[in-house]
């Protein structure tokens, strides 16, 4: 049984919530987010609370009924304050710069690499070796620092790399002769 589902979800009053049947929309000042309910969970919203309870007669309602919790505590969370993700860059000659829709990456490769920004996220470089991926969505957040992460991953030896800021990089001893 999950303890998750059990917890009530507070709504600040900035922040506007939408059940139309299985579908839920969450409007904020960072965004607008909506998602539809699995059917073995119940949902309700009333005078500024979100409470999710298993349908019954389910078997697996209630692991449904956690994870429905948590995303939809996630979505008026990322819809009130935003979730961000902080990148650095490791290297010499390791550069990053946003130009409005692309952020440029220089990690070491015969060429630059040029991603370009998903709808609803926002990059920002503070400095050449940071990078700030924020937005609403938890779960685009994340998946947009993996895949920057991802072109030059941190190695173990000399810790090069495109890491999470608080990241700690296991570091690997050299080869002795």
């Amino acid at each position: 049984m999950s303890r998750v589902a059990k917890a009530p979800i507070n709504v600040p009053t900035a922040v506007k919530v939408q059940l139309d049947g299985q579908l839920v929309k969450v409007q904020g000042s960072q965004g607008a987010l909506e998602w539809t309910i699995h059917p073995t969970v119940a949902v309700a919203y009333e005078d500024g609370v979100i409470t999710v309870a298993p349908a019954a007669g389910q078997e697996n309602s209630w692991a449904m009924a956690g994870t429905t919790r948590a995303v939809l505590n996630n979505m008026v969370v990322g819809c009130g304050t935003g979730f961000s993700r902080k990148l650095t860059l490791v290297g010499v000659g390791y550069r990053a710069a946003a130009k409005g829709d692309v952020l440029t990456l220089s990690l070491g490769f015969s060429h630059p690499i040029d991603y370009p920004v998903p709808a609803g996220i926002t990059i920002v470089t503070p400095t050449q070796t940071e990078v700030v991926v924020s937005g609403a969505d938890r779960q685009r957040v994340g998946q947009v620092a993996a895949e920057i992460r991802a072109y030059r991953p941190p190695e173990p030896y000399k810790g090069k790399g495109v890491r999470y800021a608080d990241e700690d990089v296991l570091r690997k001893e050299a080869k002795k002769k």
